[in-house]
């Protein structure tokens, strides 16, 4: 696995992101398969849309308080 996908679980993890949106991430990033619809949350489906495009912009928005 390449640096820049530890970095992003690290620093996600480091900032207190939601589960489903790190797991959802690093589905989308690794190209997996969806989960099955049923267990599909707004955060996993987020997250692998980021993980998709690679994109680390919206982390701040998946901190739980």
């Amino acid at each position: 696995m390449n640096q820049f996908y530890y970095d992003a679980v690290t620093k996600m993890e480091e900032m207190g992101v939601d589960e489903e949106y790190i797991q959802g991430w690093q589905a989308g990033f690794l190209q997996n398969p969806k989960r099955e619809e049923q267990r599909i949350t707004e955060a996993y489906e987020a997250g692998y849309a980021d993980g998709e495009e690679k994109n680390t912009d919206n982390f701040g928005n998946w901190v739980k308080n």
